[in-house]
């Protein structure tokens, strides 16, 4: 299974990598058609034309996204203690600048776990921007993040009280590109959660959630404690 994975991860890389320069020709020459061409260009080519490039940078930010996700099953994983409390409050303060909505935080004492700290940035802030983005239609939105000490392993969790989801689809949350709502009603690129998971599981955790819709959503995840 390990030699299985293995492959699959290398087979993943190649293609993506391998993709970006016909994608590359595909969104500049009809950006050069557009700039270059536009009086003799009729409207409903035009119209097209723009599918076409908006199509091409969807689809590059969908395969920047896949290598990443590639990296993360070779990249070497630095272990070190983590101090979940000052990390969570810098991406905290990052969000608040990017998303400029009214939220209630609520956070707790987040004991420290043994991790990469990069690595664990990551989880936090995906998780994080995900409970902003789906409480934005809410009126009061709220945000906990908080955690259940144990002797070996932490349950940490990141809870809002947005759109939610139906629990028969827990099951897809963490697949490649799987998103359960779409892109007009939230933007995004449906790999945040299968990120997050991959990294808990290189870390020896395991990741779940439970929700109810348009009552909000609960992310649970555990990591080793450190010691």
């Amino acid at each position: 299974m390990e030699a299985l994975n293995k492959e699959l991860e290398a087979f993943s890389y190649s293609v993506s990598h391998d993709l970006r320069a016909p994608l590359r020709a595909i969104g500049g020459f009809s950006n050069i058609l557009l700039k270059d061409f536009a009086p003799k260009i009729p409207d409903e080519a035009r119209r097209l034309l723009n599918i076409v490039v908006s199509s091409a940078t969807q689809l590059s930010h969908m395969i920047d996204g896949l290598l990443e996700f590639s990296r993360l099953g070779r990249q070497p994983l630095s272990m070190y203690p983590a101090d979940f409390n000052n990390l969570v409050k810098q991406i905290l303060n990052e969000l608040h600048s990017e998303h400029k909505q009214r939220v209630e935080l609520q956070l707790g004492d987040l004991p420290p776990c043994l991790g990469d700290p990069a690595l664990l940035k990551q989880i936090f802030t995906n998780l994080l921007s995900n409970a902003f983005k789906f409480t934005t239609q809410t009126q009061h939105p709220v945000i906990e993040i908080g955690s259940r000490p144990g002797d070996r392993e932490h349950i940490y969790f990141v809870r809002d009280n947005g759109i939610g989801f139906d629990m028969q689809y827990a099951e897809r949350l963490f697949g490649v590109f799987v998103r359960l709502h779409s892109e007009r009603e939230f933007a995004g690129d449906g790999l945040g959660l299968a990120t997050a998971q991959r990294i808990i599981q290189r870390h020896g955790g395991r990741i779940w959630a439970e929700a109810e819709p348009n009552k909000g959503a609960t992310f649970f995840f555990t990591l080793p404690a450190a010691t």
